[in-house]
């Protein structure tokens, strides 16, 4: 039987091109990487991830690992929105000591301009603690996460979780019950954003054909 040529395939990445993807205007819309297409529209939804550290020059934060998503292309553009964070897993392992207690709060935040994210903040203590004081730490953590998102906009918060703002805030209450070494806003996910008619929609972009 004779051999398929690759003569298709090489058409195929011959007819696609390429498009810059910008960061968001928090981040001064800074190109973070290129990725190739062969209609424009088969872009929209695609994830880009990067670190902080690409998007500020800060080495200090190249374990924080930033994904955004495209939701518009023009021309040979592709602009992108925040979709979410984590942090590295070596970096968390890294921060994790043996006779201490580790807090976690996951909780659903509302900011004021109407998005919703899920939130993941971690504590953790110099040693071991009660359960009654890993309750309280709990507890503040959660109320500065679900407070501080009704005070600022998208942007605000995203900015306060991923340059230490909320979790220096958290630390701060926090020692008031039991010595803290650390504080981290581990992860988080935009789940709703403001609709059309003003109603909340899931972030979710789908890449289709235009009819």
């Amino acid at each position: 039987m004779p051999r398929r040529g690759r003569g298709g395939v090489r058409d195929k990445w011959r007819r696609k091109k390429w498009y810059t993807v910008l960061a968001p205007p928090l981040f001064n819309s800074i190109p973070i990487g290129e990725t190739p297409a062969d209609e424009d529209w088969k872009l929209l939804g695609r994830v880009i991830e990067t670190t902080l550290f690409d998007l500020t020059g800060d080495f200090t934060k190249h374990y924080v690992h930033i994904r955004f998503q495209i939701y518009k292309v023009e021309d040979n553009t592709a602009y992108t929105r925040f979709k979410g964070h984590e942090l590295g897993r070596d970096y968390m392992k890294s921060i994790i000591r043996r006779k201490s207690s580790k807090i976690a709060s996951i909780v659903n935040v509302w900011t004021k301009d109407g998005y919703m994210l899920r939130v993941t903040g971690v504590a953790l203590t110099t040693f071991r603690c009660k359960t009654s004081q890993k309750r309280a730490i709990r507890k503040i953590m959660t109320e500065i996460l679900l407070n501080r998102a009704k005070e600022m906009t998208l942007d605000e918060y995203i900015s306060a979780m991923l340059f230490g703002k909320l979790a220096n805030e958290i630390a701060e209450e926090a020692k008031k019950i039991y010595p803290i070494r650390k504080v981290e806003i581990y992860k988080s996910k935009l789940l709703y954003m403001p609709g059309p008619n003003g109603q909340p929609v899931k972030a979710v972009i789908v890449a289709q054909k235009p009819a």
